[in-house]
């Protein structure tokens, strides 16, 4: 099967692929554009359906390497599109759609106790193999009375939206801690991960049960023992 028509539907009137006028507009700003960065801020409009035309055309050429019939196997069929806009709306979203909006509200009460959120379900990619990485995010904050507030949905769609990207779970929990205390600017915050990992599971070590967790903590859940023991010690009692 030849991809010449969907190729071709990739490019200007130059012959550029959409893939390559993002890039290099990436590179003249000098801005990172690792798996696990947002690069909404230079896509043009109109663009992503470009690329989208451009992935299946290149997941073809994959499937046509796995010497997979797609003219004849009806299953495959239309495979190479549905994995490219898969890729592009939902698995890696979060690459290519703007941060969610949030509105933030001023601290009126001057609240300064913990408040936890989750645990919240969180779905990604392994960076490494595309694998998928399904896990639980706990948050903890102690705001102060500078601090800004977000509504409790708003926690699940700010990581969503870092999640939905190829990551590596120590960067990605380190990334949702730097866009919440961006956000909200407490005393304290700290984050928890639970996840399975299917790179383990699926291939490799066929490991079942392994689970990795890690945390990151911030401000006062830093200095305070006694603030990190009662979250971590609230965080497990919910786990079980």
């Amino acid at each position: 099967m030849s991809d010449l028509p969907a190729a071709a539907a990739t490019d200007d009137e130059d012959g550029v692929p959409v893939s390559q006028r993002i890039r290099e507009r990436i590179k003249a700003s000098r801005q990172r554009f690792h798996a696990n960065d947002n690069i909404a801020g230079f896509i043009e409009p109109g663009e992503l359906e470009g690329l989208l035309d451009e992935i299946a055309g290149k997941m073809r050429g994959v499937l046509e390497s796995l010497v997979i019939d797609t003219e004849n196997d009806h299953n495959t069929q239309d495979t190479a599109r549905r994995v490219a806009k898969m890729y592009l709306h939902e698995v890696f979203r979060g690459r290519y759609v703007p941060q969610p909006a949030v509105t933030e509200f001023p601290n009126v009460e001057h609240l300064n106790e913990l408040m936890i959120v989750g645990p919240i379900t969180v779905r990604s990619a392994c960076s490494h193999h595309f694998c998928p990485i399904m896990g639980r995010v706990w948050i903890g904050v102690m705001p102060n009375e500078h601090s800004d507030l977000i509504g409790l949905s708003k926690y699940a769609r700010l990581a969503e939206w870092i999640m939905s990207r190829p990551q590596i779970q120590e960067e990605a929990v380190t990334q949702v801690a730097d866009l919440l205390q961006d956000k909200i600017s407490p005393d304290g915050l700290a984050i928890v991960m639970e996840a399975d990992h299917f790179c383990m599971q699926w291939r490799g070590v066929k490991d079942m049960d392994s689970k990795m967790i890690n945390s990151v903590m911030r401000g006062s859940f830093l200095k305070d023992p006694n603030l990190r023991r009662e979250f971590l010690a609230l965080v497990n009692n919910k786990k079980g």
